[in-house]
């Protein structure tokens, strides 16, 4: 438009030649008589557009186009594999951009190019929830840790849940089932999910899968029907793919600093709650006032929830310990060879012999940790005072003890020897079984100000602290006796 303007207006207001405006501006002066004859010229799609020199090959590029649609996305051609393939098999001498070009246009016409479109949905009223886990960091107890958290999410009311966990094992998997279902009040008829491994076993073609036994069981017990995305298609659940962005960015900015995973559910509880006040786009009610109008329609909860523990057959290997998912876990030494039962929860172990526990811990994730209890292992130190230093027990127990516990073991060492006086300091550990930690520290110092260099004494100081001297009211209707003076015997006189 600027070089129609300054042509017609340097001839006409100008005067000057069609010579002159074409040395200024480079246009021929055919196209400059054409511009100072006629109006603005518009642009003219031609009726065809053709490809003189790929004309023959149109026909290879679109069987190679059919032929990619049963070959993996990741192995289909590109526009450039068809321009380099025509190059090198066929001599083509024409253009990448004119292949690119045909490319786009045959995949439009073949439909081919129509994967990145999506369908508005408009969900029943308690229908439908997705589910997908995602993952973060949090500060717990000073460490900066990986945290998972489960999302479910209402296709209808988008009322949500979040909970955070070390893992996405299938007993924390289970584990946010049911306490989403609490949270909701119900159960949702069909639930969405991706083909995680806690559900499936194996994907068959189409919409078919092999699930796990244990996932059966589970949706059994609960009632409600799993629906699974085609692999690599999240986006069939979008809600809660959204979902887990936005309680990232969110609940979990900045980065959580707490004391536990509880705490941090505790925090994400609190979220989810305030979410009710939200609007979704285009609804005119809140997040809460919709899910009221959905709760009528989901299924009831059982009386009693899911059991959901794992129970597996282990041996206890020579080091006293048993391995479960990868991690160390101690039990009585005693039991070394032994097959045990351990039983898993989200959170605890507890391991059995012959219908008897003989140990509980802290749950483990990650792998090649070792949870170790102390008194598992006192009795074999004992008897092996050489590797009480050295005990990968002893080093992980040792920076939780209180100082006067170090000072008791250097007195027991010189008033007792080295051997004789770890061997007696570790009779003091074992009193730990039966009296609690404070009492203990509370003994120990009172040792240390009456010079008490032995474990017996202590012994005898937590056995007396703990019983009191007693007094007792004389017996109804018995007159009371009266201490007598002894300075009376003194005025006797002497028989003789």
């Amino acid at each position: 438009m600027e070089q129609y303007e300054y042509i017609r207006t340097a001839h006409r207001v100008y005067g000057k030649s069609i010579r002159q405006i074409q040395k200024d501006t480079g246009h021929s002066r055919v196209t400059i008589r054409k511009v100072l004859q006629g109006e603005v010229p518009e642009y003219k799609r031609r009726k065809r557009q053709t490809y003189p020199v790929l004309e023959k090959h149109r026909s290879k590029i679109e069987q190679w186009l059919l032929e990619d649609e049963a070959s993996p996305k990741k192995q289909r051609h590109t526009a450039r594999r068809i321009y380099t393939r025509l190059v090198d098999e066929d001599g083509f001498l024409g253009s990448e951009v004119n292949v690119r070009r045909y490319v786009r246009l045959a995949k439009a016409r073949t439909g081919m190019g129509s994967s990145g479109v999506f369908l508005v949905l408009d969900p029943d009223c308690g229908k439908e929830a997705e589910a997908d886990w995602g993952r973060g960091v949090a500060i717990i107890r000073g460490v900066k840790t990986p945290v998972h958290f489960f999302c479910m999410r209402s296709r209808f009311s988008g009322k949500h849940f979040v909970r955070a966990y070390p893992c996405e094992k299938q007993e924390a998997f289970f584990d946010a089932h049911i306490h989403a279902f609490d949270f909701f009040g119900g159960i949702f008829p069909t639930i969405v999910y991706d083909n995680l491994t806690s559900a499936v076993q194996k994907v068959l073609q189409g919409h078919h899968r092999i699930l796990q036994e244990s996932f059966r069981r589970f949706r059994a017990y609960y009632n409600f029907e799993p629906r699974f995305c085609n692999p690599g298609c999240g986006h069939e659940k979008g809600g809660t793919e959204g979902l887990v962005g936005y309680a990232r960015r969110n609940y979990m900015v900045p980065v959580p600093v707490v004391a536990s995973f509880a705490d941090l559910n505790e925090k994400l509880l609190g979220s989810c709650l305030r979410y009710g006040e939200h609007r979704l786009p285009g609804r005119t009610e809140t997040v809460a006032v919709l899910f009221e109008r959905e709760r009528e329609h989901l299924i009831a909860l059982p009386a009693v929830p899911f059991s959901n523990q794992r129970i597996i057959e282990a041996k206890v290997n020579k080091y006293a310990t048993v391995m479960v998912d990868k991690n160390h876990y101690s039990i009585p030494a005693s039991y070394t060879g032994l097959s045990v039962r351990a039983q898993l929860t989200i959170d605890e172990l507890e391991i059995f012999y012959e219908g008897k526990k003989i140990a509980s811990h802290e749950r483990l994730f990650g792998n090649n940790k070792w949870q170790l209890d102390p008194q598992h292992y006192l009795e074999l130190i004992r008897r092996k005072p050489g590797a009480f230093d050295s005990a990968l027990v002893i080093r992980q127990w040792r920076p939780a003890w209180p100082s006067c516990l170090e000072k008791l073991l250097g007195r027991f060492k010189e008033k007792q020897g080295e051997t004789a006086g770890i061997k007696d300091f570790i009779a003091v550990l074992m009193l730990y079984r039966e009296h609690t930690a404070e009492e203990i520290e509370a003994a120990v110092e009172l040792a240390l100000s009456n010079s008490i260099s032995n474990s017996e004494g202590i012994r005898h100081l937590l056995l007396y602290s703990a019983c009191p001297e007693e007094t007792f009211a004389p017996l109804d209707g018995w007159p009371v006796t009266l201490v007598p003076d002894v300075a009376l015997y003194g005025e006797l006189g002497v028989v003789r």
